[in-house]
């Protein structure tokens, strides 16, 4: 899961799994698989760099960057 803010200051953790599309609007839109739309204040390259951040303490680094 990855922490995100939303537009009123609060933390809010999501499962990164779940996102289906990320858009700036010029507010950063996240719509999960579920429908549900959440309006937060991290970019979409915020938002991108923690779900590979995440994945990368889960299931390590990609083949051949090995570092």
């Amino acid at each position: 899961m990855i922490q995100l803010t939303r537009l009123n200051g609060h933390p809010v953790m999501v499962n990164s799994d779940l996102i289906e599309q990320i858009e700036e609007t010029p507010d950063t839109v996240v719509t999960l698989t579920s429908g549900n739309r959440l309006i937060v204040r991290d970019s979409m390259a915020d938002v991108q760099r923690k779900i590979i951040e995440f994945k990368r303490k889960i299931y390590g680094p990609a083949e051949g960057n090995e570092k």
